[in-house]
């Protein structure tokens, strides 16, 4: 007998709570807050929409399905399953977050705060959750396919992410390497920069983006559902032994870039999570490109 659906609610700690839990009480906040031209109440009145938006989701998934809760600082402990419908219920960010945990579960992302969020992976409101989980089982919604990138180290490690991988010095300090296409032939340049970042059509509008229009264009960016990827390097410095040749570049559907490290320590970390990152040491090549897997998100 197949396993009843599982819906997973991610959601992630308000600031609210972070204030709490670095202040002691409501009052103590207040006080911190106004101290700064600020009003708790703001803060406190995003944190009880998105309480709300959360019970309400919950309560929306059908009696026989089974149900977990997943907070953003858990999500590399939690073992996503394949039979998972998985609602991100919070901002934008935290479905690119918790995309690089998945392998092709239905993903439907709920705003709590609409007006401030962009609303480009958190698409719908609370109340649209039960017509939203009936589609995700029954194949009758939407579902947009959005490329990621992927990194792979020689000794096997994998980072997915839905945005962009960066790889470079932890700090962001001057990072040494060599870089090239995927091909052995081919020549790779040793280049001293403050790091190299490749990334998809749903990351151009971000890190990406500022990239590019530093540089006064570029390749044209891909749509969030194109194969292609776009790479930068940043600030890469000209010297007798490094290059600036290969600065940046587009990535078909089956190219890949390849890193070799010439630096004590290198990480490659995805959508801005520097916590859950890829170790990369001494003589270690990664190779990025376009992912298998996609974000299946429903539209």
């Amino acid at each position: 007998m197949s396993l009843a659906p599982r819906a997973v609610l991610v959601h992630r700690t308000s600031e609210y709570e972070e204030l709490l839990a670095r202040h002691g009480t409501h009052g103590q906040a207040a006080f911190f807050l106004s101290s700064r031209g600020r009003s708790i109440e703001e803060v406190a009145e995003r944190h009880r929409r998105a309480r709300r938006a959360l019970a309400e989701v919950a309560t929306a998934v059908p009696s026989l399905w089974r149900q977990a809760r997943v907070e953003r600082a858990d999500l590399d402990r939690f073992l996503f399953a394949p039979e998972d419908v998985v609602v991100v219920v919070g901002q934008d960010g935290l479905v690119a977050n918790t995309a690089k945990y998945l392998s092709g579960q239905p993903v439907v992302g709920i705003d709590t705060d609409p007006g401030r969020n962009p609303g480009v992976l958190v698409r719908h409101r609370a109340a649209d959750a039960p017509a939203l989980l009936r589609a995700a089982t029954a194949d009758s919604g939407t579902v947009d396919e959005l490329t990621m990138v992927e990194a792979v180290t020689d000794d096997a490690q994998r980072l997915l992410a839905l945005n962009e991988i960066y790889l470079g010095r932890p700090g962001h300090q001057t990072a040494r390497y060599r870089l090239g296409p995927d091909d052995e032939s081919a020549p790779a340049e040793a280049q001293a920069s403050s790091g190299v970042l490749v990334g998809t059509g749903t990351g151009a509008t971000g890190w990406l983006g500022s990239l590019r229009r530093e540089r006064g264009g570029g390749p044209p960016p891909p749509g969030p559902a194109e194969p292609r990827l776009l790479w930068y390097v940043r600030e890469a410095w000209p010297s007798p032994a490094t290059g600036t040749s290969l600065v940046a570049g587009v990535l078909t559907a089956t190219e890949r870039l390849r890193l070799t490290v010439e630096s004590d320590r290198l990480v490659a970390f995805g959508d801005g999570m520097e916590s859950d990152a890829l170790e990369l040491t001494w003589g270690q090549t990664v190779r990025v490109g376009r992912s298998p897997t996609s974000l299946r998100l429903l539209g």
